[in-house]
């Protein structure tokens, strides 16, 4: 299982699954070690069982913290003795947007630009290194080699691989200067992780995904636990960060909160259904549809609390590039039927195409320009293209658009929203019936086709926050920091997949990530989060709420 270092005329050629595969395994036996949650104190992890997991020579401690009944907080560090990053420069392989045909770059190339670019390298002076980088364990991916990743250089800080880089540059060569503790071929420096668990037989308060009112807002996981006297809050789905993409802080997935729904599906993806004020949670990829009625005409809603015309993470039916979930990426549509609730906070979109204020009987109020705020109570559609015209058609005052909402499982079972429940959604995810199941290329988080997109969202190390539940009904609450070299570097999704598997979770998936990580106890913020600036603001959040007296 160790590491094959061969000399070529190209270059120095280095394997390394067997590395890959050591370190998911260590990871799942050391929290294997731990995992009952009657253990308090201090727990020093168990050794390895296996002469593959003891080779990577890693510990973890663990200190716990009841903070209600039923509800436990476990803080650790996973040393990995054997690791050795460093920096480095990674030259880039020339790429095409497989989607809008625009020029790109990618971390990993073929294996005939790698022996072309190899030689251009040592033909300028430069003494490359050439890795085979293997696909994880996706459930939905390729086997074998993803690509070939070229490097030159090993050096002990950041601004001497950044010189290195430039000089590079110079010859010509597209270059980003990388650490190698994100790379999933080679064990992490350490891990920073917190994991929370709640009881539901035992915990006598509510768990709900919440936008704190205004679903056009960003505010700090921290903020909100604080406010609502929250006893754990962490970040959830995915929202929208940029005005050129929608409103900064509505969510880009399927999102409900209170038994409302407040944001539609981007395609068939991962989601937390909490139901009973979470007293029963499960996950399941979810689809929604939305239809207006009026008389006997109907027309599909496709969107809810959104931009007209703008689809985050694309996924929805007559959008281009792609009908695909897609992260990151805004689709395009022109004719487009949006939703407003009251619970949208902000000025309402302006522009081309036809509003109608509904009252809270869903009786027409007025037809007219868009623009202006949804009323107390009330709702508004907002049509462009053929939807505008619908509405034009349609839209009479006094008369009721009727709207009706369905919520359905891969299976096409419906799930009921009643008060109390909420759902909040991600992507991919990660495990299925207590075995590793990734789906990341369906839910839309790589592309095998197109390796300049999702490769270090999706392969690489990276902050993440996790969700599973296990076989007795537990909700398991995690969070990894990364981004910090020597201090934290973070999960890639298959070690996210097995982190969560060894806590118990027969379902997990995987959360909002980045510098949107954070997880709160009391209040207050535990983790160290990756942005510069501080915590994020974020969309939604998951809170565990005390039970409210009387």
């Amino acid at each position: 299982m160790g590491n094959t270092v061969g000399t070529r005329a190209s270059g120095t050629w280095r394997t390394r699954r067997g590395m890959r595969t050591r370190a998911a395994l260590a990871t799942a036996l050391v929290l294997t070690a731990v995992t009952p949650w009657t253990v308090s104190g201090v727990a020093q992890a168990a050794a390895p069982a296996t002469a593959a997991a003891a080779a990577d020579s890693f510990t973890a401690q663990w200190t716990t913290q009841t903070v209600a009944p039923g509800v436990e907080v476990r803080t650790g560090v996973l040393r990995h003795a054997d690791a050795a990053p460093t920096w480095t420069v990674t030259v880039q392989a020339a790429a095409v947007n497989r989607l809008t045909g625009a020029a790109s770059w990618a971390p990993v190339g073929d294996r005939s630009w790698a022996e072309a670019t190899t030689q251009q390298l040592r033909d300028a002076g430069f003494a490359p290194q050439l890795e085979e980088v293997v696909w994880p364990d996706y459930a939905d991916t390729p086997r074998g080699a993803m690509g070939w990743r070229l490097r030159v250089g090993s050096y002990p800080t950041q601004a001497a691989a950044t010189s290195a880089g430039k000089a590079l540059t110079a010859a010509g060569f597209r270059t980003a200067v990388d650490w190698t503790g994100y790379d999933a071929e080679q064990p992490a420096d350490r891990e920073s992780v917190h994991v929370a668990v709640v009881d539901p037989h035992r915990f006598q308060g509510t768990v709900e995904g919440t936008h704190h009112g205004n679903v056009a807002q960003r505010e700090t996981t921290s903020s909100v636990a604080a406010g609502l006297g929250s006893l754990i809050g962490v970040n959830a789905g995915f929202f929208i960060t940029s005005d050129a993409d929608g409103v900064q802080g509505t969510s880009a997935g399927v999102a409900a909160y209170d038994g409302e729904l407040q944001s539609m599906a981007a395609g068939s993806r991962a989601a937390l259904i909490l139901e009973n004020g979470g007293r029963n949670a499960r996950i399941a990829d979810l689809t929604t549809t939305v239809t207006a009625r009026a008389g006997a005409a109907a027309f599909q809603v496709q969107g809810i609390n959104r931009v007209p015309g703008k689809v985050r993470n694309c996924g929805r039916p007559g959008v281009t590039p792609t009908e695909q979930p897609r992260q990151d990426l805004t689709c395009r549509v022109g004719d487009d039927l949006v939703k407003f609730t009251p619970q949208f906070g902000a000025a309402l979109p302006s522009g081309s195409g036809t509003q109608v204020v509904l009252d809270a009987a869903d009786r027409v109020v007025s037809v007219g320009a868009r623009g202006g705020t949804v009323p107390v109570g009330g709702s508004v559609l907002q049509g462009i293209g053929a939807a505008a015209d619908w509405l034009s058609s349609h839209a009479e005052l006094g008369k009721k658009i009727k709207l009706k909402d369905v919520v359905r499982d891969t299976h096409g079972r419906k799930v009921e929203l009643g008060p109390g429940d909420s759902i909040v959604s991600a992507a991919p995810t990660l495990v299925e019936d207590g075995q590793i199941h990734i789906d990341a290329a369906a839910e839309g988080t790589l592309d095998p086709l197109d390796l300049s997109f999702g490769y270090a969202w999706s392969n690489a190390r990276q902050p993440r926050t996790m969700a599973g539940i296990d076989r007795e009904g537990r909700l398991i609450l995690a969070t990894v920091d990364g981004r910090q070299p020597g201090v934290s570097e973070g999960f890639t999704l298959a070690e996210a997949a097995h982190f969560m598997r060894s806590l118990g979770a027969v379902q997990a998936l995987n959360l909002d990530g980045g510098g949107s990580s954070a997880m709160a106890v009391d209040g207050r913020l535990v983790n160290i989060t990756s942005d510069a600036t501080g915590e994020r603001p974020v969309g939604d959040t998951l809170q565990v709420l005390p039970a409210r007296r009387g």
